[in-house]
Formats: C-alpha cells, sequence, structure tokens
C-alpha cells in the first residue's frame, strides 16, 4: 500500500494544491470526510468548511465551499467554487464579512436571503479557521 496519495485542489480560476500528502480531511455536504491512501473510490458534493492535509510532518489548512469531491485510491480531486490557502486569508476582511453577514442574518428588514446570510457566514467562519491553523 503507498504511503501517500495526489491531491488536487481546483478553482475555476487556478489550480490551489497539487502534491502527494499522507491524509486529508475535507468537508463534505453532510460531514467531514477522511481519506488515507488505498480509499475506495467515492464522490461526494463538497461543503463549505476547512480542509487540512498532511505533508512531512506538518498539517496545512484551506478553506474551501461548494462543488465536488472525487476519492480514488491513488488520488483526491477537489473542484471548488472557492478556495482559500490560510496564508492568503486576509483575516480583517474575514472579520468584518463575518459579522456583515450577521446583521444580515439578524435584521430581516435588510432583505436578504437567509440562506445567502447562512452560506456567507460558513465561508467567513471557514477562512477564519483556516488562517488560525496557518
Amino acid at each position: 500500500m503507498p504511503d501517500t496519495i495526489q491531491l488536487q485542489v481546483v478553482t475555476p480560476e487556478r489550480m490551489v494544491v497539487d502534491e502527494r500528502v499522507e491524509s486529508v480531511q475535507i468537508p463534505a455536504s453532510n460531514g467531514y470526510l477522511g481519506v488515507l491512501p488505498g480509499h475506495s473510490p467515492l464522490l461526494a458534493e463538497l461543503g463549505t468548511g476547512f480542509l487540512h492535509y498532511t505533508h512531512g510532518n506538518r498539517r496545512w489548512y484551506l478553506a474551501v465551499s461548494g462543488g465536488f469531491i472525487e476519492v480514488l485510491p491513488d488520488r483526491v480531486r477537489v473542484l471548488a467554487n472557492l478556495a482559500e490557502k490560510a496564508d492568503e486569508v486576509d483575516v480583517e476582511r474575514a472579520r468584518q464579512a463575518l459579522e456583515r453577514a450577521q446583521q444580515e442574518l439578524g435584521n430581516p428588514a435588510l432583505g436578504v436571503d437567509p440562506a445567502v446570510a447562512l452560506e456567507a457566514i460558513r465561508w467567513a467562519e471557514a477562512r477564519l479557521e483556516a488562517a488560525r491553523n496557518k
């Protein structure tokens, strides 16, 4: 059994990650998936949260949102609508986005769809969590 698996995280704009890793934890639409080399094939909907993987004796974090996950025994592909490495997160901007979304959710008079506000909250929280763990 191989010790590593190829991880690819791709958005419509760019390849975010393309490297061999020891393990991956990915937010699926109904919970986190843990993937090790040799995992059974799987397709899943990507949720919003933070993805982390181990490479060398270090854990790396990304915020991801929306898209699909393809797991094969030797490869994991994450096709994300949004993905941001922990060291790319503008923490102040993410905090402001979180506050704004919370205000929108708490004030129906603003006319913001609650589902949109909740997704904005989840994305901001994922970005902040990834940045906290960099």
